[in-house]
């Protein structure tokens, strides 16, 4: 018997009837025998509730909400940050079905992007996490705005066709030592340069444009795949302007710069840390102007025009980049390109 069950009542002890009246005598009737006193009942113990089904139910979405996986980056976001995430995150089946249109299983298909696996199917990853928040920040945490973009995103990576650029081979006495990934600063991001001046003959650089923002966005990729999302998810740039004058800036070029700019401010959000113009003619500072009317306030705010000669560039740079991982012709100690 469960020690939780009421004991039953006791029976009623048996009460003697009277002994049977003489043959003689008249029947008596007997008197009726008590009723015997219902048994006080015992106080019903009660039993021990179970635990409530729903209790351990109840506590898995609270569970959930503490469970977010996390690394080093994604234990700065804010708490408006981890809530515009979720929201965003419910949007992906969304997000691919209008990315990916002619795709009807678009909508539950995880993809990957920069080699972090992004998956409309509710599952959570710290890096995919450090990914999507690119676009909502991007969107001052505007779910809506930040799932247009993203779409947005989606739709010219598989129009322009960015993973066979990574492929292509492209002209080196073109390209050969107009771009690099090198070094890292001291927290870690990568470094690219672009040497514009470095190939002479800009009109072979930029006279085919498609051609030129091919391998701009080549360079590109190269920088972020250096990038680990969970310590790492931006880059330093570097464009130096030496031996770059008015006279070799023709149409084509403009274009290019201009194009590339656009690309990289609604494809590549939050990527950039600092960006250095470096060697610029004095002639020429109205470059950095330019990227005022076409790039984001907050991304401006990270562009620096800087000086020419290893001493100057140096004050700039040596702050955040280690002597041994800056080129000496920008005042570090590298021997570099």
């Amino acid at each position: 018997m469960s020690a939780t069950e009421s004991a039953p009542a006791p029976e009623p002890a048996a009460v003697p009837l009277p002994s049977s009246p003489t043959p003689d005598a008249p029947a008596a009737a007997a008197p009726a025998a008590p009723e015997p006193a219902a048994a006080p009942e015992a106080p019903a113990t009660k039993e021990a509730p179970e635990p409530a089904a729903t209790s351990t139910k109840e506590a898995a979405p609270a569970k959930e909400e503490t469970e977010e996986p996390q690394n080093a980056l994604t234990k700065k976001f804010t708490a408006q940050e981890w809530e515009a995430l979720k929201a965003f995150r419910k949007e992906l089946p969304e997000v691919f079905a209008s990315a990916y249109d002619t795709n009807p299983d678009a909508r539950t298909t995880a993809i990957e992007l920069w080699g972090v696996t992004l998956d409309p199917n509710g599952s959570k990853d710290a890096k995919a996490s450090v990914i999507l928040m690119k676009w909502l920040r991007a969107r001052n945490l505007n779910v809506a705005e930040a799932k247009e973009m993203l779409v947005s995103t989606l739709r010219w990576r598989d129009e322009f066709k960015v993973e066979e650029a990574l492929k292509e081979e492209f002209p080196e006495d073109v390209f050969g030592k107009l771009g690099f990934v090198y070094g890292k600063d001291k927290e870690g991001r990568p470094i690219t340069y672009n040497l514009y001046g470095a190939n002479g003959d800009l009109k072979s650089v930029f006279g085919d444009v498609p051609r030129f923002l091919r391998w701009r966005i080549k360079l590109m990729e190269e920088g972020v795949a250096q990038m680990d999302f969970e310590t790492v998810d931006q880059m330093i740039q570097v464009h130096d302007y030496e031996g770059v004058s008015m006279r070799s800036r023709d149409e084509n070029s403009k274009n290019a710069a201009s194009e590339a700019s656009s690309i990289f401010g609604s494809h590549y959000p939050e990527f950039l840390s600092h960006k250095f113009f470096v060697n610029v003619p004095t002639l020429m500072t109205w470059i950095f102007w330019i990227f005022k009317a076409i790039v984001p306030s907050a991304t401006f705010a990270k562009m620096r025009v800087v000086g020419s000669g290893p001493q100057t560039i140096g004050k700039e740079l040596l702050p955040i980049v280690a002597k041994d991982q800056l080129p000496k012709r920008y005042g570090g100690d590298a021997e570099a390109f």
